[in-house]
C-alpha cells in the first residue's frame, strides 16, 4: 500500500513501514529523495510523480531483500506516519 500524505505532513510516502521524504529539484526538473529513519543511506528520484513512488517501493523492496540475503534483522524505522482527522461538532446551549 502507497500513502502519499499532501495535508498534514507533507513531502512523505510511506510503504510496508517505511518513511521516504521527497524534494524536487526545479533544475533538474526531477523528485528526489530518501528512506528516513534507517541505519542505511538509500536514496530514490523520479520526473513523474509515479515514477518516484515505484522508485521508492522498488528501493524499499530492495532494502528488506539485501537485509534477509545478508541475515540481517530487518528492524522497521522508529517513526510511524499517523493519519490525523479533524472533526467538529456543534453543540447548542440553553
Amino acid at each position: 500500500m502507497f500513502n502519499i500524505n499532501n495535508k498534514n505532513m507533507n513531502n512523505l510516502l510511506t510503504y510496508k513501514g517505511y518513511v521516504g521524504t521527497v524534494n524536487f529539484s526545479a533544475d533538474d526538473n526531477v523528485f528526489f529523495g530518501k528512506i528516513d529513519d534507517i541505519n542505511d543511506l538509500i536514496t530514490f528520484e523520479g520526473e513523474t510523480v509515479q515514477e518516484l513512488k515505484n522508485a521508492f517501493q522498488y528501493m524499499v523492496d530492495e532494502h528488506i531483500k539485501d537485509s534477509e540475503n545478508e541475515n540481517i534483522t530487518v528492524v522497521l524505522p522508529r517513526r510511524t506516519v499517523v493519519a490525523k482527522k479533524t472533526v467538529r461538532r456543534s453543540f447548542e446551549y440553553a
